[in-house]
């Protein structure tokens, strides 16, 4: 496993994501993934699952001390009373602590200082470790770092090789602030990429693992791609084992239309 180091935080580049999957679908996927050897699992008050997550972490033969868990308020409950209520219902589902409490979504009507104190305040008495947020802008980003006592460890974004993130990756390396990448196969859409398919091909690996270490390859980034059966909870695992090179990371980020120059010095690619 490699490591994305942020505020003085080490948090496992690749996690498991688990939505839509529920119940004992979920149970098991989760089990997989952690026998296999993934150390960070998304879920969501939305997605009704987090009892599932909880007893899956709870029967592992993993420390818990070694899994990351990550769970996001939904946004109708990110008034200050109802995030503690809410999270405080997940942490029930759970039964564990959080290690990373996210804003799902930022409110269109309840200011992010009034979520932010809330969630400070669940830091303050142990329940949460650390906090984030997710599908925030650029400046609604930095709104929620000068909300906050404590640092804003991630923001969680859709982001792969056909959805281009150059301004909000960049602000979140200049701000020690991690980028975690949902959907990091495009729903499925890097299958037959001519482009991901030939690299692949270089390491005798699919092109979705391929969409995978180019993200790990990036600075700041992680990604939770989602599996159910085992063979693909097994393949998304088996990135590790290569590197792309310089040319190869700028022949995907082609793909999203030659648009991050700016990034790509950046990143001295």
């Amino acid at each position: 496993m490699e490591y994305v180091t942020t505020q003085g935080v080490d948090v496992p580049a690749l996690g498991f994501g688990t939505y839509p999957m529920r119940g004992e679908t979920c149970q098991t996927a989760v089990h997989q993934a952690l026998e296999t050897g993934y150390r960070h699992v998304d879920t969501a008050q939305m997605y009704n699952n987090e009892r599932a997550v909880g007893q899956a972490i709870a029967a592992a033969d993993v420390p818990r001390d070694d899994i990351l868990l990550v769970t996001k308020i939904l946004r109708q409950n990110l008034a200050h009373d109802d995030v503690l209520e809410s999270v405080e219902e997940s942490h029930e589902r759970l039964a564990t602590d959080i290690d990373l409490l996210l804003i799902h979504s930022p409110s269109r009507s309840i200011p992010i200082e009034e979520s932010i104190a809330a969630m400070n305040d669940l830091q303050e008495r142990g329940t949460v470790r650390h906090i984030g947020v997710s599908n925030f802008s650029v400046g609604q980003l930095q709104d929620a770092i000068a909300a906050s006592d404590t640092p804003i460890l991630t923001n969680q974004v859709e982001y792969h090789p056909f959805k281009e993130q150059a301004d909000l990756l960049e602000f979140c390396i200049e701000n020690e602030v991690m980028l975690t990448a949902y959907s990091p196969l495009a729903e499925g859409r890097v299958i037959g990429n001519d482009r991901l398919k030939g690299i692949g091909a270089r390491y005798g690996k699919t092109e979705a693992q391929v969409a995978l270490r180019w993200l790990l390859q990036q600075e700041q980034v992680s990604a939770i791609p989602k599996a159910s059966s085992p063979a693909h909870i097994q393949a998304n695992f088996n990135v590790f084992d290569f590197e792309l090179t310089d040319e190869e990371m700028t022949q995907i980020f082609d793909l999203q239309g030659g648009l991050l120059t700016r990034l790509q010095t950046a990143l001295g690619l």
